[in-house]
């Protein structure tokens, strides 16, 4: 027999998950369907049915360091066959923003990515700090060509974007750091650096959603909102670094190569996070169990891909009543958009980046696996990871 394990519920986190997961996980009663239909459960990690389980009992602190919840890619198979309507993939998507606001540095920025009023501050605030910047009234001649320069220098407008690179740097290497140590206290053994690659590739390639039957369409958004937003990280970071050695000169002209792909990745962005948002809203499952934190990713993707778009297009047709409103709502999301990055679904690649490379390590030892599945203070499963509870 299995030893009794005492449980003190978090019901703050119960109330969380609840909330954020449209309010359905009491619906569930274990009947194990959602881990059976479930094409990356393992029996040395399985999921969703013990996550549910223990989101139920409020077993926040064991779930923060549970590698199965990055597992997971949210494909909705398991809400597809849920007889009970639990909709087990949206109580996990609120389970990983739930541990997304534990592990967040500062901690008080972890919900800002999560409620209206939240988001609503954070755009609020890279408004005033790009107008604290701004060369304004803007000069009355307007001389032709008109430039974005004239109301951003680029001597203001770069160094600002490098202090806020370096902070989201910085929250998102502690976030790492304490996702580690939650996964390390709970048993996880898997070396992690050398299984980056693997996860790298794996996660690249979405290879996970290829398995999944309710989650083909959402493949394609994701891998074109991946792609593009990889290659404009690139491009910025390419150009930014030329900036500063003086081998780029900003603004780049619109033939330019690195300026046509920035904009091909634009128009990529916005098109993938267009499909998310029809997938979402017309799937009755998926968007009753959004919360607000889905909804703000993907208007803030396509918002950014979008207003890129206008802003060339208004710098092309030299129109001078829109072209530096647009840029500046431009800036705005995309600033707001960095700053949301670790405490949003951005976060997600990393951390699960660095749990998928313990759980493949661990995979490459069945033995060790094994024993570790439960983790040192919690007792062996009596069936798929359900432990024997006072």
């Amino acid at each position: 027999m299995a030893d009794a394990l005492m449980v003190q519920p978090d019901h703050a986190f119960i109330r969380e998950v609840i909330r954020d997961s449209g309010g359905e996980l009491k619906k569930c009663f274990q009947c194990a369907t959602c881990s059976s239909v479930c094409a990356h459960s393992t029996e040395v990690r399985p999921f969703p049915r013990k996550q549910m389980l223990e989101a139920q009992w409020g077993m926040g602190n064991r779930l923060l360091g549970d590698p199965a919840i990055w597992l997971c890619h949210d494909c909705g198979d398991c809400t597809a066959r849920c007889p009970r309507g639990a909709r087990p993939s949206a109580v996990m998507d609120a389970i990983r923003l739930a541990v997304i606001k534990r592990i967040a540095f500062p901690r008080f920025m972890g919900s800002v990515a999560s409620n209206l009023g939240g988001a609503v501050l954070l755009f609020i605030f890279s408004a005033l700090l790009l107008l604290s910047i701004a060369v304004l009234p803007l000069g009355g001649s307007f001389a032709r060509p008109l430039i974005y320069g004239e109301m951003f220098p680029k001597a203001r407008l770069e160094p600002m974007f490098y202090v806020v690179g370096v902070y989201v740097a910085m929250a998102l290497l502690v976030g790492m750091m304490r996702l580690v140590r939650a996964l390390r206290a709970t048993g996880v053994q898997g070396a992690i650096l050398p299984a980056l690659l693997p996860a790298l590739i794996e996660i690249t390639l979405h290879r996970r959603f290829a398995s999944c039957g309710s989650g083909q369409i959402r493949r394609w958004g994701h891998l074109l909102v991946f792609s593009a937003f990889l290659g404009l990280a690139v491009m910025g970071t390419a150009v930014g670094v030329g900036s500063m050695l003086g081998l780029i000169d900003t603004p780049l002209p619109m033939l330019h190569p690195l300026k046509v792909f920035a904009n091909l990745c634009a128009l990529v962005l916005a098109v993938g996070a267009a499909i998310l948002v029809w997938v979402r809203w017309a799937d009755q499952e998926k968007r009753a169990g959004s919360s607000f934190g889905d909804w703000y990713f993907l208007v803030l993707l396509g918002g950014v891909g979008f207003t890129g778009i206008l802003t060339e297009a208004v710098r092309m047709g030299q129109n001078l009543d829109w072209m530096f409103t647009i840029y500046f709502i431009h800036l705005c999301l995309v600033l707001t958009l960095f700053l949301s990055t670790p405490y949003s679904k951005f976060a997600h690649f990393l951390y699960r980046t660095i749990a998928m490379a313990a759980a493949w390590q661990e995979s490459q030892s069945p033995a060790r696996g094994q024993a570790v599945a439960g983790g040192p203070d919690v007792a062996l499963p009596e069936g798929p990871g359900l432990p024997h509870v006072i």
